[in-house]
């Protein structure tokens, strides 16, 4: 079994407990560390937990930089799963792959699941297993599930042939061009893809049991407790792993007071994990910052220039390294472009009508709208000139 994480630095501790917690249970698993960022100063691959450090420009783009510079940090993250689980799907000897989130830390053996691929090719779990009565949890679980995705992809495991194969291939296409954090637009990163894949994929399994994957969002219907030994039980079965969503915000544990404020075990298990992280450098400034979430001077890219790049080829054929200073450069045409309130061609050829989409797509077309708002915008132009159009922009703003 390949098991492997998804990571920038500021995850590394978390990914460290993940990776030991694994190790535990399966020291002749193999881990890979999937990572997004500039390594801290001091790694030392020999000094981690991880077998291996499979990085972004290892993934087979044609030109990474441009196509990471689309992504914000979350969506990058995610959308280089797929094509790293295809890679490493490649790989001689590798017969079953499986991911876990850095924010999981697995409490007994996975060998169960690694069975089940016996059964089926492909792996999934859902956020819940139960239906929710009162109102406010339909709200804060149901619904959430529906807008972020029925099965949480902290987790999917897969056979590396047949529809295993076909499913990694499929997923990794999509996410290639689709992985955005866009809920109004229908799309969740990665997880609301596998939306369809129960659909697509017939021997696709869905993991019922309730020691994997639990969270805050489930853990109102899994209470923890201990057998005699002292090991952690859900339903008087074992506790496989448990999510820590959303730790560092604050998040994540007011939903646990929400959801598990009687459960002294749940909170036994964050007091741990927090030690755990603590340890492993959690709050370290080596860790701080993201290389790819600024330009090579240190500024911050705004999520505008980003969705402004990642929508226009010609751009992107002007400036295929975003991220450089090197003149000419995508900074520079986006500060004069913005400054002067227009979004012209990088060459300074663009039309009246490409300055009005620039416009668009800069401040008013978002994700969320997507081509149709463009076409929208084309037969508006097309009727009532662009004076019409300026005037249903501004109305719009």
């Amino acid at each position: 079994m390949l098991v492997y994480t998804s990571v920038t630095k500021s995850y590394l501790p978390k990914a460290r407990v993940l990776a030991k917690s694994v190790k535990r249970f399966h020291p002749d698993w193999l881990f890979v560390l999937l990572y997004s960022d500039s390594l801290p100063v001091g790694f030392d691959l020999a000094r981690e937990p991880f077998d291996e450090v499979l990085t972004v420009e290892q993934l087979g783009f044609p030109n990474w930089k441009a196509w990471a510079f689309g992504h914000e940090v979350v969506e990058l993250c995610t959308a280089v799963k797929g094509p790293a689980a295809e890679v490493l799907a490649q790989r001689p000897g590798i017969g079953k792959i499986m991911y876990l989130d850095p924010d999981i830390k697995v409490f007994s053996s996975l060998s169960s699941l690694e069975a089940l691929l016996d059964q089926h090719e492909i792996l999934l779990t859902p956020h819940l297993l139960d239906r929710e009565e009162e109102i406010d949890a339909v709200r804060d679980n149901e619904i959430s599930a529906l807008k972020h995705g029925v099965y949480n992809l902290g987790f999917f495991a897969a056979r590396t042939s047949g529809q295993g194969l076909q499913f990694i291939r499929w997923w990794a296409a999509r996410l290639r061009l689709f992985c955005r954090d866009d809920i109004p637009g229908g799309l969740f990163t990665d997880q609301r893809w596998c939306d369809l894949a129960p659909a697509f994929f017939s021997q696709l399994g869905i993991v019922r049991d309730p020691g994997c994957n639990v969270a805050t969002w489930n853990i109102a219907h899994r209470p923890l407790s201990r057998d005699d030994t002292g090991h952690f039980l859900v339903r008087d079965v074992p506790l496989r792993f448990y999510h820590f969503t959303s730790y560092d915000n604050g998040d994540g544990f007011g939903m646990l007071m929400r959801y598990a404020a009687s459960q002294t075990i749940a909170h036994e298990l964050w007091d741990t994990y927090g030690k755990e992280l603590r340890a492993e450098g959690q709050g370290d400034s080596r860790f701080r910052g993201w290389h790819y979430g600024q330009f090579d001077n240190g500024e911050p890219i705004p999520r505008a220039a980003r969705r402004l790049y990642e929508a226009r080829p010609d751009v992107q054929q002007a400036f295929p390294d975003p991220y450089s200073l090197a003149a000419p450069s995508f900074l520079e045409w986006w500060k004069a472009e913005t400054a002067e309130g227009k979004l012209n061609a990088p060459d300074g050829s663009g039309s009246q009508q490409r300055t009005v989409v620039g416009r668009l797509i800069e401040g008013i077309l978002s994700p969320k709208h997507g081509i149709r708002v463009a076409r929208s915008a084309f037969t508006v132009f097309k009727r009532e000139g662009v004076s019409g159009l300026i005037r249903r922009i501004r109305n719009y703003s």
